[in-house]
C-alpha cells in the first residue's frame, strides 16, 4: 500500500469565538492510501489546544509505515493493537490513518463504513449547530436562520468575561428559536462557584445540557457538580481516553467523544461500550474540519444521544461533500467506504 499526504487550508465562513480563543482558519492534512487501484482517505486538522501544528501532523503521518502490510485489514489490525502507530502518535493522527484504511476497505469490499462497524443501515442524525460568543443580535439572527433551515438543536458557546453576556445570548436565542433544543458549552471556562450560580438560570431558559462547565483537570469536581446540577452535565475536555470515560461513567450525564481526541472510530466504540448501562450517555462531537474529517463519526451517529457534527458547516468552502448537514441532519451514505467525494476546485 502506498500512502501520500496533502495539506490544505480550511477557512471559516466567519470567526468562531469560544471562551479560550477565536478561530478563523486551520490547516488540514489529507492522507490517501492506495491499494489495488483504489484510494482511501482520512483527514487530521491542526489544533492549538491539542498542540498539533501542520509540521507535527505531517511528521507523525509520514512516520506511519504501511509498506509491510499487504491489505488494509492487516494494517487496521496492527493499528488497533499498537503495532502500526507508536505510543507517542497523537490520537488525531491515529484517527486519520484508521479513516483512510476503513475508507479503502469499504471501497475494496463494496461496503459502507457503517456496515463494516456493525450497523445494518446508514445512520441519520439531527446535528447541533454552533453559535459562538457573539453579540446577542447576531446570535438571535443566526438562531432564526438556522431553525428556518431545519436545525432542531443549537449549541451556544459561553464563557465570556461577563457571565451576564452569556445569559443574555441564551435568552435571545431562546426567544428567536422557542422550539429548538439548546446545548450550552463554556469550554471549561467556569469555576465551580460560577457554574453553581449560573446553571439554574440556564435551566430556567430551557437549556437541555451543558458541556464541560468547569476548568478541565479535576474529574472529581466535575462529578460533584453533575450530582447537584439542575442541568445534565456532559464531559468534554475532561473525557479524552477510555480510562477517563470509565472514571466518569455513572457520575456525569454524558461524555463527548471526538474521534480526533480519542483516536478513531474503534476507540469511540470502546468508550461507548464502557458507558453502556451506566446512566452516562454518548455525545458525538467534532473539531472544525471538512466533510472528510467528519464522515467517520457520521457512520457512528446512531449510537449517540447528542450529535454535534457541524464542523464542516462552519467553513467558507467545504472541499469534500457527502454527509449533508445544511438542513440540520447528517447522513451516512450506503456507498462503499466513507461515501464522500472531493469537490473540484
Amino acid at each position: 500500500m502506498k500512502a501520500t499526504t496533502r495539506t490544505v487550508r480550511l477557512t471559516l465562513a466567519e470567526p468562531l469565538r469560544i471562551s479560550r480563543s477565536t478561530m478563523t482558519a486551520r490547516d488540514a492534512v489529507w492522507l490517501t492510501v492506495t491499494h489495488d487501484g483504489l484510494e482511501g482517505h482520512g483527514e487530521a486538522v491542526t489544533s492549538v489546544y491539542h498542540g498539533l501544528d501542520t509540521a507535527a501532523l505531517l511528521r507523525h503521518l509520514t512516520a506511519v509505515d504501511l509498506d509491510p502490510f499487504t491489505t488494509p485489514d492487516d494494517a487496521l489490525e496492527a493499528l488497533r493493537d499498537g503495532r502500526l502507530a507508536g505510543a507517542d502518535t497523537p490520537p488525531a493522527v491515529t484517527a486519520a490513518v484508521e479513516s483512510a484504511l476503513l475508507d479503502l476497505t469499504g471501497r475494496l469490499t463494496g461496503a459502507p463504513v457503517h456496515r463494516l462497524l456493525g450497523a445494518p443501515s446508514a445512520p441519520v442524525a439531527a446535528t447541533a449547530r454552533t453559535i459562538g460568543i457573539t453579540a446577542p443580535r447576531h446570535a438571535a439572527a443566526e438562531a432564526r436562520r438556522l431553525t428556518a433551515a431545519g436545525f432542531q438543536m443549537l449549541k451556544i458557546k459561553a464563557g465570556a468575561d461577563d457571565p451576564e453576556e452569556d445569559v443574555e445570548r441564551v435568552r435571545v436565542v431562546r426567544d428567536a428559536a422557542p422550539h429548538a433544543r439548546l446545548l450550552l458549552d463554556p469550554n471549561g471556562a467556569w469555576t465551580t462557584a460560577r457554574a453553581e450560580a449560573l446553571l439554574p438560570r440556564f435551566a430556567e431558559l430551557g437549556v437541555e445540557a451543558v458541556e464541560q462547565p468547569l476548568v478541565p483537570g479535576d474529574i472529581e469536581a466535575l462529578a460533584r457538580l453533575a450530582a447537584r446540577s439542575p442541568l445534565p452535565v456532559i464531559a468534554d475536555e475532561d473525557a479524552v481516553t477510555l480510562e477517563d470515560a470509565r472514571r466518569l461513567a455513572g457520575r456525569v450525564h454524558g461524555v463527548n467523544v471526538k474521534l480526533a481526541k480519542c483516536g478513531g472510530v474503534h476507540a469511540a466504540l470502546r468508550i461507548a461500550e464502557a458507558l453502556e448501562d451506566s446512566g452516562t450517555a454518548l455525545m458525538l462531537g467534532c473539531l472544525t474540519a471538512s466533510s472528510l474529517g467528519l464522515a467517520p463519526a457520521v457512520h457512528l451517529a446512531d449510537r449517540a444521544r447528542w450529535t454535534d457534527l457541524d464542523g464542516h458547516l462552519l467553513l467558507a468552502h467545504d472541499p469534500w461533500t457527502g454527509i449533508g448537514g445544511a438542513d440540520g441532519f447528517v447522513r451516512a451514505s450506503e456507498r462503499p467506504g466513507l461515501g464522500v467525494d472531493e469537490v473540484a476546485p
